[in-house]
C-alpha cells in the first residue's frame, strides 16, 4: 500500500475539504482526489462521504485513521532518528505550522516568524492566527500557543508569558461623555466585547468580572475587529495591551483600577519536540516573547515572581 495515499488520506480527514487538504500538501486538489480514489480502490471501501460542504469520514475511514496516525507517528520518529545532514540552524528545511490567538499571532509572532523564515529560504512557516482554538491532537498545526494549558495527549507544555488586559476607548468617544474615574461611573457606557456563545476559551470571560454591559455598539469573534470598532469610536472595550498601547487613537480607561492578566501556553506534539526546525521555531517564538516582555506586561504590573 502506496505511504503517500495514507497521507493524503490523513490531511483530508483532518481539513474535511479536497481544497483544503491540497492546500496543507502543497498539491492541486485534483492530485488529492485520484490520491483518495487510489486508497479506497485499494482498500475496497469508501473512506469519505462526499457532501456539499466537503468530505466526511465513512466508518471504515474512522476505523483506518488511528491506524495511518500511529503510522505517521512511527514515521516521523525514525526521521528524527536520522535527521539530514544539512539540518543545523543553517540549513532548517521543510514546513513549520503554528497555531495562535489572532491578536498574538498577528500582532507579535507574524513579524519575527516572517524575518525568520527570510533568514531560512528552505523553512516554510504557516502562521494560523485564527479566533479559535488550534488542535494539536488532529494535526492542524506544530506548535500551539493557546490560552488554556493542555492536559491531555503526549504533548510537550511549556508557560511562554503572561499578559495585561485593560480597558480602553478611544479620544473621541471619551471626549463625547463624562468622566470615567470609577467601575461605577461605567454604567450606560457602550461596549464592544466577544460573542458570548461562540468564545472558544473561559479565560476570555473577563468583561463580567469588571462590569455587566448595558449596551454593546459591536461584538465580534475577532480582537482584531473590536479593535478596530475601539479605535473608530464606536464604544468601549478590554483589549490586550501588546495590541492598544501602540494605538495612538486609543486611551486607557480606569488605569490600575481595570485590568486582567491571563497566560499564554506553548505546546508540541512529544514526538516531534527533537526536530530541529520545529525546536528552532519554539525557541524563536520564546526569544521574540522575551524581546517583548514590556508591552505583554506593562512594567507597572510586571510583579517579582511573575
Amino acid at each position: 500500500m502506496d505511504w503517500d495515499n495514507l497521507r493524503y488520506f490523513l490531511e483530508l480527514a483532518r481539513a474535511g475539504t479536497l481544497v483544503g487538504a491540497a492546500r496543507r500538501l502543497g498539491v492541486d486538489h485534483t492530485t488529492v482526489a485520484r490520491r483518495i480514489q487510489g486508497l479506497e480502490k485499494d482498500m475496497g471501501a469508501a473512506l469519505f462521504a462526499r457532501e456539499a460542504g466537503g468530505h466526511r469520514l465513512t466508518e471504515a475511514g474512522r476505523r483506518l485513521q488511528p491506524q495511518v496516525e500511529g503510522m505517521e507517528q512511527a514515521f516521523r520518529a525514525v526521521e528524527q532518528a536520522a535527521p539530514s545532514p544539512d539540518e543545523g540552524l543553517a540549513g532548517l528545511a521543510g514546513l513549520v505550522r503554528i497555531g495562535a490567538t489572532e491578536g498574538f499571532g498577528t500582532v507579535v509572532l507574524a513579524p519575527q516568524l516572517a524575518l525568520f523564515a527570510t533568514a531560512h529560504p528552505k523553512l516554510v512557516i504557516d502562521v494560523l492566527a485564527m479566533p479559535r482554538l488550534v488542535q494539536l491532537s488532529r494535526r492542524e498545526a506544530d506548535i500551539v500557543v493557546s490560552l488554556e494549558r493542555p492536559v491531555r495527549g503526549s504533548v510537550v507544555v511549556a508557560k511562554l508569558t503572561d499578559y495585561v488586559l485593560q480597558l480602553y476607548a478611544s479620544e473621541a468617544y471619551l471626549a463625547q461623555h463624562a468622566p470615567i474615574t470609577s467601575r461605577d461611573d461605567l454604567k450606560g457606557h457602550t461596549f464592544i466585547s466577544y460573542v458570548d456563545d461562540l468564545l472558544f476559551s473561559k479565560e476570555l470571560h473577563y468583561l463580567n468580572e469588571l462590569h455587566r454591559p448595558d449596551s454593546f455598539a459591536l461584538r465580534s469573534t475577532s480582537i482584531l475587529a473590536q479593535h478596530q470598532a475601539t479605535a473608530a469610536g464606536a464604544g468601549i472595550a478590554v483589549l490586550p495591551t501588546f495590541l492598544a498601547a501602540r494605538d495612538p487613537l486609543l486611551q486607557r480607561v480606569l488605569p490600575g483600577q481595570a485590568h486582567f492578566t491571563r497566560t499564554f501556553w506553548m505546546s508540541m506534539p512529544s514526538e516531534t519536540r527533537h526536530v530541529p526546525r520545529i525546536q528552532a521555531v519554539w525557541d524563536l517564538v520564546r526569544q521574540t516573547v522575551q524581546a517583548q516582555r514590556a508591552v505583554l506586561v506593562p512594567p507597572e504590573f510586571d510583579l517579582p515572581g511573575r
